[in-house]
């Protein structure tokens, strides 16, 4: 029981990070295509900068919960997928630290080397987070020891690739929604216009990885032998389409809410499809790592449980006042250069 509820919470960790975070890479991806000045690229930075790093104390507790809940996992995981997670890791930083340098000089080459790097650091974690996962849904050729028998570039395979896509369309509906809720003129109208265009991508990818998750990985057993979790799927579905509906009616913060439940669903797809696998192996089903064989020990759990059960909600109210004081639009008068 311990092990199928921490295996449910480091599911829910990573969902959450992906919503909290999502938005903020989503921006940062059209960050160099969307802004047409100085002041527009000011003005989106601002839009998520009270927020951005609060969002990334959730990657943290994601992967502090998979060190303390499920070491073995932790300790495969970071080494078979070592050079991806280096690169997200070195991204991040990269990304964090143009937030800062861009501003230091108005030299043209300086300022494209750092909206450069805000880009890079955006889009590869989000791709790289949708490769990882979706190779975690498909299997990974680790063997009896949990050492990957195959070269890192194996991930990018189709399904790998369709989840690196996923992760970027979803992040950039969830970013250009946050632009809509907390920008105006014609930054707001461009963001408007392009979410609009994205959302029909995001349906047909949406599509093409659920039909390739029936045709590469064993997701759907789960859903066949348990009915009652298609649930997931119709939320997911569900959500989508509250997208574009309540974009239509001009209530962005609501179709920004309902964006994220899209990611929260669209996670516990292949999550809830992988149970009780954590880590399964592409190359012999025995040696796929479980939240049975790779957890720690009953005490430890408890322990844990307690400490998740006090804190996590304190945190979650915080967040939730964090996005309600800085709610007010971006105005360009308050910029500061």
């Amino acid at each position: 029981m311990l092990e199928s509820t921490w295996f449910f919470l480091w599911g829910l960790l990573w969902a959450i990070y992906f919503m909290t975070d999502g938005f903020d890479l989503g921006i940062g991806i059209v960050y160099p295509f969307l802004g047409k000045n100085n002041e527009e690229k000011r003005v989106m930075i601002n839009s998520l900068g009270p927020l951005w790093d609060g969002n990334e104390v959730w990657l943290i507790t994601a992967a502090g919960v998979t060190f303390a809940a499920f070491p073995i996992l932790y300790s495969v995981m970071f080494s078979s997928l070592y050079t991806p997670l280096m690169l997200i890791l070195f991204a991040l930083i990269i990304r964090g630290v143009s937030f800062e340098f861009r501003g230091l000089s108005n030299k043209k080459s300086w300022v494209f080397i750092w909206d450069s790097s805000v880009f890079v650091g955006s889009f590869l974690p989000a791709f790289l987070f949708g490769v990882a996962f979706a190779n975690i849904f498909q299997g990974i050729p680790i063997d009896e020891n949990g050492i990957i028998q195959e070269s890192v570039f194996s991930l990018l395979n189709p399904y790998g690739l369709l989840g690196g896509f996923l992760f970027v369309v979803l992040f950039i509906v969830h970013g250009l929604l946050w632009l809509c809720v907390r920008v105006t003129g014609d930054l707001k109208d461009r963001a408007l216009s392009f979410v609009k265009k994205m959302w029909i991508v995001e349906v047909i990818v949406i599509i093409g990885f659920v039909a390739g998750s029936y045709v590469y990985t064993n997701l759907f057993d789960n859903y066949f032998k348990y009915r009652l979790l298609w649930l997931i799927l119709l939320a997911a579905v569900v959500s989508l389409f509250m997208i574009r509906f309540f974009i239509s009616k001009r209530k962005f913060f609501t179709a920004w809410a309902f964006s994220a439940s899209t990611i929260v669903f669209s996670t516990f797809f292949g999550i809830a499809g992988l149970f009780p696998n954590l880590f399964p192996s592409s190359i012999n089903p025995e040696y796929s790592l479980t939240a049975f064989n790779s957890s720690s020990s009953p005490y430890t759990l408890k322990i844990m449980l307690v400490v998740v059960v006090v804190f996590i909600p304190i945190v979650i109210a915080y967040q939730s006042f964090a996005y309600k004081l800085f709610s007010n639009k971006v105005d360009p008068k308050d910029l500061i250069y």
